[in-house]
């Protein structure tokens, strides 16, 4: 690997840690960890009706999770979804979901 690439994923690496350093983001990593469907999904409302924020606090959080790489959403109708990059967290924070 070339320094280069260790420095590209270096700040890749940044940016999940800031994203992760919020324990409402930390929380809503474990959330869709332990409650998603089959698909690894959950729906975005659960997070919504379970966490003590308004719904533009959460939606900030979901994005900042989202920019960071972490987690995926999808829309469905009026649905959205959310879902774990589970890619990016075994390659750049390996074993770090095992700990949460």
């Amino acid at each position: 690997m070339t320094i280069e690439q260790q420095n590209q994923d270096d700040d890749i690496r940044i940016k999940m840690f800031k994203a992760l350093a919020d324990p409402t983001r930390m929380d809503m990593i474990r959330m869709v960890r332990d409650k998603s469907d089959e698909n690894g999904e959950l729906p975005c409302s659960v997070v919504f009706e379970t966490l003590p924020f308004s719904k533009s606090t959460v939606s900030f959080h979901f994005k900042t999770l989202r920019e960071a790489g972490l987690t995926f959403t999808r829309k469905e109708a009026r649905q959205t979804y959310f879902r774990l990059n589970r890619v990016a967290f075994d390659r750049y924070l390996p074993g770090l979901l095992d700990t949460f």
